[in-house]
């Protein structure tokens, strides 16, 4: 199977088509590709591999070999949230029921991990460690600092193609698999909605009038905390989106386009129009404390992904969400950012069939089983797994992200990794701090990405 020419082609065919909550229009689409039909929609894919089953021997690894029975293999998480720790320890007790093997867990920070991977990576890195699909990935890979898992994928079903070909590296190898996925989308309370009589604004304007009408009401129209760089990286994307287009963000994430070019400027201004609805000094806020605004019937509404609602367990039923709306109508509002979430392999572990059996397991329909059963607030990308039992946030999100025409994995995984963390943060919070001087800020921007992707 061939890499597409770019993300668009592999991530607009992200879905798997067994979600059940969707089952009538599968059928329908599994027709029309049948005929030939060219369709975006992310549902459209059949599944790759041959077997109808998703179980895999957890020992035999991608050699086929017993060896691997027992022992110790080390596995570096990123998971340090309590929800994401809890489905880790219990993958790593599934995959010891299955193969007598201890998994050794070296957890770090989550934006520590994130900072730091390049120097793990180049040091002693555990057999397997998490990590994301897409350009982030390729990078690793493309550098030697990742672990050919092309063997393992021989073994691996249930996952579509484009999700194997988020997992496939420039040179048609495979480096990643992946466990999980979430859409990004605007969340809120729902009875707070039904108390106030808010609607779901459909375009930009709308949600200005939403907003203001929000802080009549004394709630902060938006919860935002970007005290870890990150979050409002969500923001810009959505924006560029909808501002230019999905195309338009891809080529700028690869600095085919100018970053002072006019149409960013305005996704830049565009913000600084909106800025006065989010939560005031974001700068001192994480994402989890903002979360917890909108759990606290303190702010109406937040941005941010599917995993927002590990801070909202307690009220999940109460719990609803919208896309981005609309701001161009030639332009639409069918993109969104939806993440990809899984495991890789170190360039030389320490024990190769070990990591392999273990990655295996991993991508493994038992595998899913667990992460399904722990974790209610991601999506799981085995399409063999049943997912009888997602909450109803988890099917709404699941057709979300099968209903969209086109799905970016985030700014900080569709662009390189140094040009993300060294320029694009602080500019951003430099920005969030002083919105002002947009054109200066662009300008500064395209300085250092000529320098960056230019190395």
């Amino acid at each position: 199977m061939s890499r597409p020419q770019s993300e668009a082609e592999y991530l607009a065919r992200l879905v798997p088509a067994s979600v059940s909550a969707t089952s009538s229009r599968r059928t329908v689409l599994k027709g029309a590709l049948g005929a030939g039909a060219a369709l975006g929609g992310a549902g459209l894919l059949a599944a790759c591999g041959g077997s109808s089953s998703g179980g895999t021997d957890a020992t035999a690894g991608a050699s086929g070999s017993a060896a691997a029975t027992g022992g110790e293999v080390t596995f570096g998480s990123n998971a340090s949230d309590e929800i994401p720790k809890k489905v880790v320890q219990a993958l790593a007790d599934g995959f010891k029921a299955a193969s007598g093997t201890t998994v050794k867990i070296n957890t770090q920070d989550h934006n520590t991990f994130q900072e730091n991977i390049n120097n793990y990576l180049q040091g002693k890195p555990d057999d397997v460690f998490t990590w994301f699909a897409g350009y982030r990935m390729r990078f690793f890979a493309s550098k030697g600092l990742a672990g050919d898992v092309s063997d393992v994928w021989k073994n691996l079903t249930g996952f579509t193609d484009g999700f194997k070909s988020a997992s496939t590296g420039d040179d048609g190898k495979q480096y990643f698999v992946p466990s999980s996925y979430y859409p990004w989308a605007v969340f809120y309370r729902k009875s707070v909605w039904t108390e106030k009589g808010y609607t779901v604004p459909k375009t930009l304007d709308e949600l200005k009038t939403l907003s203001t009408q929000m802080k009549k009401d004394g709630l902060d129209p938006i919860a935002f905390g970007d005290k870890d760089g990150w979050p409002a990286m969500g923001t810009f994307d959505v924006l560029n989106m909808r501002i230019n287009g999905y195309q338009f963000h891809i080529d700028l994430m690869a600095h085919k386009v100018a970053w002072d070019d006019p149409k960013v400027q305005k996704v830049f201004s565009t913000w600084a129009e909106l800025l006065p609805f989010h939560q005031a000094d974001p700068l001192g806020r994480t994402w989890q404390e903002a979360a917890q605004a909108v759990q606290n019937k303190k702010a109406g509404m937040y941005l941010l992904g599917l995993f927002v609602t590990q801070e909202m367990t307690a009220n999940l039923d109460d719990v609803d969400f919208f896309t981005f709306p609309e701001i161009d109508s030639t332009i639409g509002a069918d993109a969104l950012d939806a993440p990809i979430d899984g495991f890789m392999k170190a360039a030389k572990p320490k024990d190769d069939a070990r990591a392999n059996a273990l990655l295996t397991w991993l991508g493994g329909k038992d595998a899913g089983a667990v992460y399904a059963k722990t974790d209610p607030t991601t999506l799981i990308a085995n399409s063999e797994v049943d997912t009888s039992g997602y909450t109803a946030l988890q099917k709404k999100s699941a057709e979300l992200v099968g209903s969209a025409k086109n799905i970016a994995q985030f700014l900080d995984r569709d662009t390189r990794p140094d040009f993300a963390s060294t320029v694009m943060i602080p500019a951003i919070q430099t920005f969030l701090k002083d919105p002002k001087d947009v054109q200066g800020l662009c300008k500064s921007i395209e300085g250092q990405a000529k320098t960056i992707f230019t190395s």
